[in-house]
């Protein structure tokens, strides 16, 4: 795995790249309008060069696209910091966050994640996926760029099909229960939950209410590739990659997964929920 902040660069020149393709320009032809040598805008796009503020506003006005300005300023702010506030990452929009996040997850190769009380990203439906992010949007005051964002949440889910690639799930069972939707929308979610088992790259496994744990389950990570933990607080993202945390994580994501239950167990469980969603 790459570091957190070359990643983050690699998705911002991608982005670059896609306005500067929107706009029908040649790489040339940009860096004849910004007054650069062409090494730069193709050093930019491929996330081999940081750029500026003025770099940005530069490429915004030159795309014909100056309002987008603020958006990869946005995205730029967010490279260097491993305590990102989501008021800060969301300032430019869900779909910057989104598209971080499949950076990360189609480079990793294996993931393992733990839930408390929300489906993952990885297996949300749309309409799950667009009560949330519009809870998030009201919540901390920003953009609310929400189709925006569950199409990139969508894009995400390519990761889960890509051979050579493990998702080690494990949720809590109060993420069955927890309505972050309308109950009509949560029975689908819950039944594209059931079809999980059967892909070759994704194992689920369900800790049950009332089972002896060792550890509270405080809030939701997910490890990378053994090298990146990234953590969810109310207020902040935490990205850890010290070998101790990520030591730490990796026991208890264990200790969680050792009294998960899988198969025809989890699926009960999941059948359970849902059955109280019919007689609601």
């Amino acid at each position: 795995m790459s570091t957190d902040f070359q990643q983050a660069r690699v998705a911002l020149g991608a982005r670059l790249r896609e306005l500067r393709t929107e706009a029908g320009l040649t790489v040339r032809q940009l860096a004849t309008q910004c007054g650069w040598a062409p090494s730069k805008v193709s050093k930019l796009e491929n996330g081999r060069q940081t750029a500026t503020l003025g770099d940005l506003d530069s490429w915004a006005r030159e795309t014909g696209q100056p309002t987008n300005a603020d958006e990869l300023k946005g995205r730029l702010r967010g490279l260097e910091t491993r305590q990102r506030s989501w008021r800060r990452q969301l300032a430019a929009g869900h779909r910057v966050v989104q598209e971080l996040n499949a950076v990360q997850e189609q480079q990793a190769r294996s993931i393992r994640l733990f839930e408390p009380a929300i489906v993952p990203g990885l297996f949300q439906t749309p309409a799950y996926a667009r009560s949330v992010l519009t809870d998030v949007s009201e919540r901390h005051g920003t953009p609310r760029d929400i189709e925006d964002g569950v199409r990139a949440r969508m894009k995400r889910q390519e990761a889960l099909y890509q051979p050579g690639h493990l998702v080690q799930a494990v949720v809590w069972e109060a993420a069955l229960h927890t309505l972050r939707c309308s109950p009509a929308s949560m029975v689908a979610q819950l039944d594209r939950l059931a079809g999980l088992p059967g892909m070759d790259t994704v194992t689920l496994g369900i800790i049950p209410f009332g089972v002896r744990m060792r550890v509270s389950p405080k809030h939701g990570f997910w490890v990378m590739d053994g090298s990146l933990v990234i953590a969810d607080t109310w207020n902040a993202e935490l990205w850890l990659d010290a070998a101790d945390d990520v030591a730490l994580y990796l026991k208890l994501w264990n200790e969680l997964n050792s009294v998960a239950v899988y198969g025809q167990h989890a699926q009960r469980l999941i059948a359970r929920a849902r059955a109280t969603l019919d007689l609601a």
